[in-house]
């Protein structure tokens, strides 16, 4: 077996341990492409692939809005109440460590059997939940940046 193979292995097992469905899914969509030897799928998932999942991400978020489960008054109130503005200021916040996140698995993709492993540490033994490896390697990008600054 070819360490490729390997890789996407382990993903698929680290992904079913920490309950990460995405990243289990992911690596076991990524092994079946290279079983079925449609390669030309491999490009056109790195370039366009994070923009289909955020297209469906935008609209599972959006679909309370669209069925009207969310009335133009409450949403009026939501924005002015303290709660409101901060969720406005972590949205901004974490969109941010997010493209910053997205930047570091970019340059260093090898990173993401890390954000797994740490992941599946953060379920078992604090109680946490996989909510996936943009915001892990945000926090990533953030805690190396302290770090420099300590000259670590």
């Amino acid at each position: 077996m070819n360490t490729p193979n390997i890789i996407l292995l382990v993903l698929l097992v680290l992904g079913v341990v920490s309950k990460s469905n995405v990243i289990a899914a992911a690596a076991g969509i990524l092994l079946v492409i290279k079983m079925v030897n449609v390669p030309w799928l491999f490009p056109v998932l790195e370039r366009r692939g994070l923009e289909i999942g955020l297209l469906f991400l935008v609209l599972s978020v959006l679909v309370p809005f669209a069925t009207g489960r969310i009335p133009l008054k409450e949403i009026s109130l939501t924005m002015t109440s303290i709660t409101g503005l901060v969720a406005v200021l972590s949205g901004i916040i974490a969109t941010h460590l997010n493209g910053k996140g997205l930047d570091l698995l970019t340059l260093e993709p090898q990173l993401m059997i890390g954000l797994v492993v740490g992941s599946i540490i953060g379920i078992v033994f604090f109680g946490g939940v996989p909510i996936g490896p943009l915001m892990a390697a945000g926090v990533t990008v953030v805690l190396l940046q302290i770090l420099r600054l300590f000259g670590i």
